[in-house]
């Protein structure tokens, strides 16, 4: 049999291999078990959770309003229902300080996913929009270090809100990620950065793999590749189809009667065997 501890850390070299620049590591998010176990069925290498989407489907909103318990225990799930590596989405950590965000990186590794994003966005009323660097930098620090005790070579994806939440430019960025990066994280993760010629100078800029969040209306993945990015994720998107679909077909049922938007749902008997699978 083999021991979890060993497989945890196949999974985490196997998930930090799936990082090169010029041959992204595509994750098409999931938020519960279901998900997951397609997204593995297409092919992909790695299955990554979306925070809005893991809250979503336990009645949250999304930005922290959901508890680490909670949030964890559907990690677990996932990551027990695949064969691949689960990296998971703890927004910024979870946690107040940087012993809480410790606290949170063996609570990950626990539950068996050998990645996180952690984000310097602050979520609630305050002076800005994002955490002060140096005491962003404390918090991924703190996350290197309880993973290294665990013996575990997590890969830390550091998150840099600066475009997506309007808080600098790509200067801003470099000099956040420059010091995350020194912090201990193993990526950067720049949401909000779809423009060709600012990837490409985020690309050639950050020293490890650059981490873009894609969409309607940004470059195909294999463009994103060209310019140097090393891992093409999809946040809450396939969430929000998912859900569009579900209201869609709700209100044609109720309005006409209907039902035509389950013309394109999956086939019962294949949905059923692959849930049934188990990993």
């Amino acid at each position: 049999m083999t021991n979890p501890s060993s497989l945890l850390r196949e999974h985490a070299l196997a998930f930090r291999s799936l990082h090169v620049p010029g041959r992204p590591l595509i994750l098409p998010n999931a938020w519960d078990v279901a998900s997951a176990r397609l997204v593995e069925d297409a092919g992909a290498g790695a299955v990554a959770t979306t925070s809005a989407g893991v809250a979503w489907a336990l009645g949250a909103a999304d930005g922290e309003r959901l508890d680490r318990e909670r949030a964890l225990a559907v990690v677990a799930g996932l990551a027990g229902a695949v064969r691949v590596p689960v990296t998971a989405d703890v927004e910024s950590g979870w946690a107040d300080d940087p012993a809480g965000v410790a606290r949170t990186v063996r609570a990950v590794l626990a539950a068996g996913a050998v990645g996180v994003n952690i984000e310097d966005a602050l979520h609630g009323p305050g002076p800005a929009p994002l955490r002060p660097v140096a005491e962003q930098a404390a918090r991924i620090a703190a996350a290197r270090r309880a993973a290294d005790a665990a013996g575990v070579p997590l890969f830390v994806n550091a998150r840099v809100d600066t475009l997506l939440r309007g808080a600098g430019g790509v200067g801003d960025t470099l000099e956040r990620a420059s010091a995350y990066l020194a912090a201990g994280a193993d990526g950067i993760f720049v949401p909000g950065a779809v423009d060709p010629e600012t990837v490409r100078e985020l690309a050639g800029g950050i020293d490890a793999p650059l981490n873009v969040m894609a969409g309607p209306g940004a470059p195909p993945a294999g463009e994103l590749a060209a310019l140097g990015v090393a891992r093409v994720s999809v946040g809450s998107g396939i969430a929000q189809a998912a859900h569009a679909l579900v209201r869609r077909a709700a209100r044609e049922l109720l309005g006409t009667g209907t039902y035509g938007a389950q013309d394109a749902g999956l086939d019962y008997g294949t949905l059923n065997t692959l849930m049934g699978e188990g990993r």
